[in-house]
């Protein structure tokens, strides 16, 4: 390794994964280490905020310390430290924002505090090495959804957002109403592939060309109207086949969304990101999507998709270079905006 190379130390603690990572110039992993909760959130169903924040207390210095052993550097060579700041659960982002400040000051290096949805994008300058801007990015996790024009480095649009229930988090309330083993996303894909994806008709919002804003919540309802109604009638339920349509209901929107904004956009590029991007369902539809219209599609590998450092990691490289560093005010922001809409 070059001494002169660039060492960005990432760190992330937005929800229940404590992860930090440490990057050379930007792009190449040295380091990527993830501590999950979801053993333990499991038996709730979901993630339970207090909860998360005492497992990251625990859990940031021991995951620090590994991702900067396995890079094979000491600490007195890091150049930066990137951090996640939000959006987030409130008491999770200070963990992870309050070591990344005692860490910065210690060491005397630069501070940067980056958006997770910005960081989930750029998971994908890490998967696929040559990619570069422009293009659209759908961006489909537990907390959001929404498609987003990168122009560069630093110049993004939002299109479009959920309006109400991001697609993830429809996943998880649904497959908790049926009994699925929490992350309710992974659950269904699985179950899904058992089932009949045409079996029963769950309505699809928001579906007019032009219009790039998406909402779940309707087709929530609609799930759980029909179970509620199946037991009512005593008639037996087909799991498989209620995980298969509401699964196919809510890819054929992401799918039609993000390919009407790419032919509107005049681009010819898709990336997808965030940890709903691991459906297979969805992977499926949008590679055979794109590859019929002659559009270029990337998205991350499993790791990659699920919250992580090394992305944290690569916005804040990029955000370094356009001299966007923070202040010791860094403070955490729960309900951060991804971008403005244009």
């Amino acid at each position: 390794m070059n001494s002169k190379d660039c060492l960005t130390l990432g760190i992330e603690t937005s929800c229940d994964e404590t992860s930090a990572a440490v990057l050379s110039e930007g792009r190449r992993i040295l380091s990527n280490v993830i501590a999950t909760q979801i053993p333990i959130h499991q038996k709730y169903g979901g993630v339970v905020p207090e909860i998360a924040s005492r497992n990251h207390i625990l859990s940031i210095m021991p995951v620090i310390d590994e991702a900067i052993k396995e890079a094979g550097i000491g600490k007195s060579d890091i150049s930066q430290i990137a951090v996640t700041f939000g959006p987030g659960l409130a008491g999770a982002l200070l963990t992870g924002v309050s070591a990344a400040k005692a860490l910065a000051y210690s060491l005397d290096v630069p501070l940067i505090g980056v958006n997770h949805l910005e960081g989930h994008i750029f998971a994908n300058f890490l998967a696929t090495p040559d990619l570069e801007p422009p293009f659209m990015a759908l961006v489909v996790s537990g907390g959001h959804t929404s498609l987003v024009r990168v122009d560069d480095y630093e110049k993004f649009s939002l299109w479009g957002e959920t309006r109400d229930d991001a697609a993830g988090e429809a996943f998880d309330k649904v497959a908790r109403v049926m009994g699925l083993a929490y992350p309710g996303g992974p659950s269904i894909d699985r179950l899904a592939k058992e089932g009949d994806e045409s079996a029963i008709d769950f309505p699809r919002a928001l579906m007019t060309d032009g219009n790039y804003d998406f909402s779940f919540s309707g087709l929530k309802s609609a799930v759980l109207n029909y179970l509620n109604g199946m037991k009512m009638k005593n008639l037996p339920i087909n799991k498989a086949d209620v995980a298969a349509s509401f699964q196919r209901a809510v890819v054929e929107v992401l799918v039609h969304k993000a390919i009407d904004g790419v032919k509107k956009s005049g681009l010819d590029t898709l990336v997808m990101a965030g940890g709903v991007a691991a459906n297979s369902a969805l992977n499926k539809r949008l590679l055979e999507e794109t590859s019929r219209r002659g559009i270029n599609f990337y998205f991350p590998g499993a790791k990659l998709c699920t919250d992580n450092a090394a992305m944290i990691a690569c916005r804040g490289y990029y955000m370094s270079l356009a001299g966007e560093f923070a202040d010791w005010g860094l403070n955490a922001v729960p309900n951060l905006n991804l971008i403005g809409r244009g």
